[in-house]
């Protein structure tokens, strides 16, 4: 049974902890997605992924980070973004981990993060950075200076699989991050026909279509095709392939 850590106690942790449960952290952002979309919108769909991904496996669900390197690619911040400086974020994110690190949480960690589907975007490029940070400071305190330079651990590689690695203890569920078959099937925009599906499907109320007169973003204007249908579709894929990435399936 998944847990939510903003809701649990120290008895459901120190299960979750023991069996090594998979750990979500939703990462988000406040950022203007046109008239009808709210500005949570990125933190509430990697919420609600997290939500899916939890009503099929065992894991802990952590609080989402709702403040992320936004940026203002979409709107300046006179359209009320607020956009956190990537290396500003990344030290906040490196003192995250290090606390769950401390506490016996360092394996099995997934950040969600649904904002941008570009290579190399700051905001997981900012998470991941902070997590081999932290990962190596990890290996030198607990393992010794030389870990891997030294002869009795000329098979460190080859002795470890799946989470015991430390390449895998921190990872980003992402499009990018998707199995390639899952990765064709998904779609992506910016408060548009599928972006406003997902957020519909998974929290129905949340998109006001009939404020979509008030503006004239261009990015905007095809959401008035949403469905729940096919947010449902792209939210299933979406968790299928976090599934087998979490699960370490191809």
């Amino acid at each position: 049974m998944s847990i939510n850590m903003a809701y649990t106690y120290p008895r459901e942790l120190e299960k979750a902890k023991s069996e090594r449960w998979p750990i979500l952290i939703p990462v988000g952002t406040m950022e203007y997605h046109s008239a009808h979309c709210p500005f949570g919108c990125d933190t509430l769909v990697a919420m609600g992924k997290a939500e899916k991904i939890a009503e099929k496996i065992d894991c802990v669900v952590m609080p989402p980070i709702w403040y992320g390197v936004a940026s203002y690619a979409v709107a300046g911040p006179e359209k009320n973004t607020i956009q956190v400086d990537c290396d500003t974020f990344e030290l906040y994110v490196y003192t995250i981990l290090k606390s769950l690190f401390k506490a016996g949480l360092n394996r099995n960690i997934f950040f969600i993060i649904t904002h941008q589907t570009e290579d190399y975007n700051p905001m997981e490029l900012a998470c991941m950075k902070a997590a081999r940070k932290l990962i190596f400071e990890y290996l030198e305190e607990n393992v010794g200076y030389g870990w891997w330079g030294d002869n009795k651990n000329k098979d460190f590689y080859e002795s470890l699989t799946g989470i015991d690695n430390p390449w895998n203890w921190v990872r980003c569920l992402s499009v990018l991050s998707q199995p390639q078959d899952i990765q064709k099937e998904l779609n992506g925009d910016h408060a548009g026909k599928y972006e406003c599906s997902e957020l519909e499907f998974l929290y129905p109320g949340s998109v006001k279509l009939d404020r979509l007169a008030e503006t004239d973003d261009w990015f905007a204007q095809d959401a008035i095709e949403m469905s729940v249908e096919i947010g449902r579709r792209e939210v299933e894929l979406s968790v299928e392939g976090y599934l087998r990435t979490i699960k370490g399936e191809k």
